[in-house]
């Protein structure tokens, strides 16, 4: 029998409603108990004359590669390509390159949009990035992306040589919904709080502060972030961060999670 490492400990994941399920999954079947609090959600860019044209042009075969850099953007490129009328069979025989960032991204692609991802670098550093698409000076990039996405990416392409179409195709907003976090905060029965982006521990604080919480209630709750750039961001709140997962994926979150509660448990 397999021993549950998160057995009995209660969780609260904090993730977009689109992309919290296949966290919870995981966390579930380590024993864990789920709260589910929202803290981010997507909305179409207020403006999308620009990202429309792109995808006009995308269809067209007008650019060498797509450049999906997060599930947000996966799901936000297929439901603007339907309410433009834009088949996802013409993207698909564009012969336009795709490139995704992590491997949870690349599904969401396959799934999606059904598009045949030809570049998933081992690791998301916009250089190396970069030097794989192997572009040559005048290729010509597409990249949807978050309107606070950081420049890195785009500088890294264009002094490649490509000719980069960097485009604001969504907003992050604060999230609504979900358990009453607040509740259980007071209530002494959250153990553990996961953050997978510097977006979700700006948006909790946010959240928090406008449902009478604040961040202190987690001075007895282990925070778990994603990478160095989350936790970066949750000790700029304060926050105590435990965890962070050398794996920036939730699957490396959860062994993350696992290996922390392992040892403790002996």
């Amino acid at each position: 029998m397999t021993t549950q490492t998160l057995a009995g400990l209660r969780i609260a994941n904090t993730r977009a409603l689109r992309q919290a399920p296949v966290l919870t999954r995981l966390l579930e079947e380590e024993g864990a108990q789920v709260l589910h609090y929202p803290t981010v959600e997507i909305e179409p860019c207020a403006d999308p004359t620009d990202f429309d044209a792109a995808l006009t042009e995308l269809a067209r075969g007008q650019f060498d590669w797509l450049i999906v850099t997060s599930t947000n953007t996966v799901y936000i490129l297929a439901d603007r390509l339907r309410d433009l009328g834009i088949e996802l069979d013409r993207v698909a025989r564009s012969n336009t390159k795709v490139a995704a960032v992590g491997s949870a991204t690349a599904t969401a692609i396959a799934q999606e949009l059904n598009l045949v991802v030809d570049l998933l670098p081992e690791e998301y550093v916009a250089e190396s990035l970069a030097a794989g698409l192997q572009v040559s000076r005048g290729s010509r990039v597409f990249l949807p992306q978050s309107a606070i996405a950081r420049p890195v990416l785009v500088k890294a392409l264009r002094r490649a040589g490509a000719e980069v179409r960097a485009v604001s195709a969504y907003q992050t907003v604060v999230g609504h919904g979900g358990d009453d976090l607040p509740r259980h905060f007071w209530q002494g029965d959250v153990d553990v709080v996961l953050f997978t982006s510097a977006s979700t521990v700006h948006n909790f604080v946010s959240r928090l502060k406008a449902e009478s919480g604040d961040a202190g209630m987690l001075c007895d709750v282990t925070v778990a972030c994603i990478g160095p750039m989350t936790a970066e961001a949750a000790r700029r709140h304060d926050l105590s961060v435990q965890i962070v997962a050398e794996s920036r994926t939730v699957e490396g979150l959860v062994q993350s999670l696992k290996s922390y509660f392992g040892s403790r448990r002996r």
